[in-house]
């Protein structure tokens, strides 16, 4: 029962859309994927229909970005109930926290001296789900920047000149949230987090699990975190965080995993 637990469509920041991830996902030979859009769940009824007509399973995921200690933490729900009352008025907030935060960002760069609109950036974005990558693919298509990478270095990360805060859920209250739609509620790649003490936090307030395996960690990363996991009994996750960019002349999806036969309290909500 291979699982790829940390997938993204273009529903929020990914490229492809939950149909297309589902392909290639059958395409690599594993059972699964759970989809983990930022913010949003609008993919998932759409990608579980699909699903159907195929041996293939896909979990129903969010990730939800929160600021804390002056850095960004992200918690992946698994299993959540989609269609509940409580997550669907949270993620329509943070969708207008987004929106508001990008208008913000364009005037900002207009500020600085390129020419750029919100309806530039709209061409770009989903549902209007407006998030960062969606600025830099604007300002690449314009000519301003060569590349992702480029536009975040110089101009999107904390710190940068075009950078403004987006309004969160409060990291207390994010776990609470996903408990609270029945959800898992694990530490999304915990090895970038440079605060190590967020990861003790998070465990003294209610997080199931770590996510261990991760297309960014490191090897020192991944010991570190199995011997955290190991000691406070969570759960041990991972996948790839594809967001639809062919690295390396193909995919993320399928290549980062985990064997669901060896996750108990995930195999038994399956």
């Amino acid at each position: 029962m291979i699982f790829d637990l940390h997938v993204h469509t273009n529903c929020s920041d990914g490229l492809l859309t939950p149909q297309q991830v589902i392909d290639i996902a059958i395409q690599k030979g594993i059972n699964g994927i759970a989809i983990t859009d930022h913010d949003t769940t609008s993919a998932l009824e759409k990608a579980i229909a699909y699903s159907k007509d195929f041996n293939f399973k896909v979990i129903p995921g969010i990730e939800l970005g929160c600021v804390f200690k002056g850095e960004e933490v992200h918690i992946l729900g698994y299993f959540i109930d989609y269609k509940s009352k409580d997550i669907i008025e949270a993620t329509e907030q943070l969708r207008q926290n987004r929106i508001s935060r990008a208008r913000k960002m364009v005037e900002r760069i207009n500020s600085l001296g390129m020419d750029l609109t919100f309806e530039d950036v709209k061409e770009y974005a989903k549902d209007e789900f407006i998030g960062r990558p969606h600025i830099a693919r604007s300002l690449i298509q314009k000519g301003y920047y060569n590349s992702m990478e480029e536009v975040f270095d110089e101009l999107l990360e904390r710190g940068k000149p075009a950078y403004i805060e987006r309004k969160t859920l409060g990291l207390k209250e994010t776990i609470s949230l996903i408990h609270k739609v029945n959800g898992i509620a694990i530490l999304a790649h915990p090895g970038l987090i440079k605060d190590k003490d967020i990861i003790g936090y998070c465990i003294d307030n209610g997080i199931d699990g770590l996510e261990v395996i991760h297309s960014k960690h490191k090897e020192e990363d991944v010991v570190y975190l199995l011997d955290i996991g190991r000691k406070h009994n969570l759960i041990l996750t991972g996948g790839s965080d594809c967001h639809g960019r062919i690295i390396n002349g193909d995919y993320l999806v399928g290549k980062y995993y985990v064997n669901l036969e060896y996750i108990p309290q995930m195999k038994g909500r399956l």
